[in-house]
């Protein structure tokens, strides 16, 4: 069944979202009616059906759909980090866990009742996808998310930057769209430092803060065609603080970086307390500027130690997608800059509606490279037959899994 061809080309697009999902579901919205002008199609009023996560007293809850769907192709939003969502429970407020958004999300999917043509969940930042392997005996709660939400009838799981895209092998027969902020983030570090840095191998390096994210930071890496250098985190392995061995160094691993701006590249900064310890080191070694670019900023110990750091010229800007919730007080922040990736999103719906070729559609190399105001002809290739040529020379460190395969289809939008 999961290779059948898709039947759903030209059924009325539908969007709905659980609570915290519904701020990302009413921008995709609002960019989807623009995409339907620009293609000269006809839009409804809005994409956005009705629907309800009742709580009860005790903290039960109960979800309700309250138009029809019968027959559309539904994309469901949830925002698994979205704790700016509360709800009351023995008459006490309390924000919402990442375990209680995906609680309404399935209420919202059993509300279906298979009436709808094809579902597809749109959940940017993947629940419990920071656990991708198993360590002795402990729970994979992300691969059996995933199966569930396919036990469930969903078509489509559709995620952005997932921390390893390895968990789609816990559903190797069904949809897994993997999708990148690489170029929204390129866009708004560019457009912020426009006129103050040169990008060269002598005036700017890219940083991995761990060995882990050395795929992702290669990426920019060969785009800016610089140096790439990264950070090996010797971990204490005879305790657990917080679920994880706690981090007693971090090592430096590549070239000099006196003197050089630093762009450090990561798909999460949690607390950010490891972010800062990489700031203090390449500091330490004489680095200039320093910049931080993430998809997800959670700052989940609060912002004190940020605005301590930048007050002390720690770094210049945190760059982060609006993919998960952003409060407030952090929009307000002079060092937080935002790459929006909902019209990305919108792009994608449309044109996944359609049967249209996404990949194409959405290769950032093309679009990174207008960025950047070069040729999208490879000036590496000397023999355009051969991919041999294809990799910049100035990169200083690759570090990459020769087992790596990234099963997952991945699109960089």
């Amino acid at each position: 069944m999961a290779f059948q061809q898709n039947k759903v080309r030209g059924f009325p697009i539908a969007l709905m979202a659980t609570p915290g999902g519904m701020e990302l579901a009413q921008k995709v919205d609002q960019h989807l009616h623009e995409l339907m002008k620009e293609n000269g199609l006809p839009a409804p009023r809005t994409f956005l059906r009705d629907s309800t996560n009742f709580r009860f007293q005790n903290g039960e809850g109960k979800g309700v759909i309250n138009e029809t769907i019968r027959g559309v192709d539904l994309y469901l939003f949830a925002d698994v980090n979205n704790y700016g969502v509360s709800y009351t429970r023995y008459g006490k407020s309390y924000p919402m866990s990442p375990d209680e958004h995906y609680c309404d999300l399935k209420r919202l999917l059993g509300a279906t009742r298979n009436t709808v043509q094809r579902v597809n969940v749109v959940m940017p930042l993947l629940y419990e996808g920071r656990q991708h392997k198993i360590r002795g005996r402990e729970s994979l709660d992300c691969a059996l998310m995933l199966q569930e939400l396919t036990r469930m009838g969903v078509h489509t799981i559709v995620c952005i930057d997932a921390h390893n895209s390895h968990v789609h092998n816990a559903i190797p027969l069904h949809g897994f769209e993997n999708l990148h902020a690489t170029y929204q983030l390129i866009k708004v570090f560019l457009d912020t430092v426009k006129g103050q840095l040169d990008i060269g191998p002598e005036t700017l390096m890219i940083c991995s803060p761990d060995l882990g994210g050395m795929e992702r930071a290669r990426y920019f890496a060969e785009h800016f065609r610089v140096h790439l250098s990264g950070f090996y985190k010797v971990r204490d392995l005879t305790r657990v603080v917080d679920g994880k061995n706690p981090i007693l160094e971090h090592v430096y691993l590549g070239q000099d970086v006196m003197g050089k701006d630093v762009l450090v590249v990561d798909d999460m900064l949690a607390s950010g307390g490891s972010m800062l310890e990489v700031c203090r080191e390449l500091r330490r070694r004489g680095a200039n500027r320093i910049y931080l670019s993430v998809t997800y900023a959670l700052f989940s110990s609060g912002l004190a130690e940020f605005d301590k750091a930048y007050e002390e010229g720690m770094f210049q800007y945190v760059f982060a997608t609006n993919a998960t919730y952003l409060p407030d007080e952090l929009k307000s922040r002079k060092w937080f800059k935002i790459a929006d990736v909902t019209r990305f999103l919108a792009k994608f719906i449309f044109t996944y509606n359609q049967d249209g070729s996404v990949t194409r559609l959405l290769d950032s190399t093309h679009k990174i490279n207008k960025l950047l105001g070069r040729s999208n002809r490879d000036p590496y290739d000397s023999n355009p037959g051969s991919r041999q040529h294809r990799r910049p020379p100035t990169i200083s460190l690759k570090v990459k899994d020769p087992n790596h395969s990234d099963h997952g289809t991945t699109y960089y939008g």
